[in-house]
């Protein structure tokens, strides 16, 4: 039997199934996956569902905080704009949470597995309620109740409220037509408010019925809980919550 010839290209067409899809984060971090996307051959339309303003007010008050938690990669960015400091502690939810807290010059960052709970997870390993006072950048909303989990075990959590985010009130005239053509076959949630205000303004423009040809993409099972209401093709949601879990099922 002749050998393999290893300087022979490998044809791999057909064997990556290349998709139109959505992606429906903010644009910051959108385009930026877009990119990776259109990279591995994917037709990619950018619709954030949350726009993010970062809220401006006098540097963040760190004297008595043991740790920065980080929830999102949104927070990383205004926490950069709210303090000089670059030294503190910082414990990120997950890995773009961490990859963008890098990027703003924090050095000091450790990663939990990709939500609340395993955000909580982290602080127990690492840190004791007789450290100091954790400081939690956050939203103006705020998913799960990690004040709560910790504030149980006796640690003390301060929120520091330094950016919102604004809900789309319609679709993009783009999204729309490309939806009423078939021209989607996927649709990638990162967030509960994303999911359940893309269901809203869908059923705001009478296109639900589109989503019977269009697959839901889910970063957690409570992504795809918010989206639910539509009669989606079908529903994959990452193994793990993190956006290469959830590249992972393209």
């Amino acid at each position: 039997m002749p050998g393999l010839d290893s300087s022979r290209p490998i044809d791999l067409t057909g064997l990556i199934k290349l998709m139109r899809l959505i992606i429906t984060r903010p644009r910051p971090d959108s385009e930026a996956l877009r990119e990776r996307l259109g990279a591995m051959g994917h037709d990619v339309m950018v619709e954030p569902m949350l726009t993010i303003q970062t809220l401006t007010g006098a540097p963040l008050d760190l004297e008595d905080a043991a740790a920065v938690l980080l929830t999102s990669a949104n927070g990383a960015r205004a926490l950069a704009q709210r303090t000089g400091a670059r030294d503190l502690p910082v414990l990120a939810v997950g890995d773009a949470t961490a990859t963008t807290a890098r990027a703003a010059g924090f050095r000091d960052i450790a990663i939990a597995g990709g939500d609340v709970v395993a955000l909580a997870a982290l602080v127990r390993q690492r840190l004791r309620p007789e450290d100091g006072v954790l400081v939690h950048v956050a939203g103006s909303a705020v998913a799960g109740d990690l004040a709560g989990d910790l504030g149980a075990d006796g640690y003390q959590l301060r929120r520091a409220v330094l950016y919102q985010a604004e809900a789309a009130k319609r679709l993009s005239a783009q999204c729309r037509a490309a939806l009423k053509a078939g021209k989607i076959d996927g649709i990638l949630f990162f967030s509960p408010r994303g999911a359940a205000t893309f269901v809203k303004l869908l059923q705001r423009d009478d296109l639900v019925d589109i989503c019977r040809s269009v697959e839901l993409f889910g970063l957690s099972q409570a992504v795809a809980d918010a989206a639910a209401p539509l009669p989606w093709k079908g529903q994959c949601i990452a193994a793990m919550p993190r956006q290469d879990a959830l590249l992972a099922l393209l």
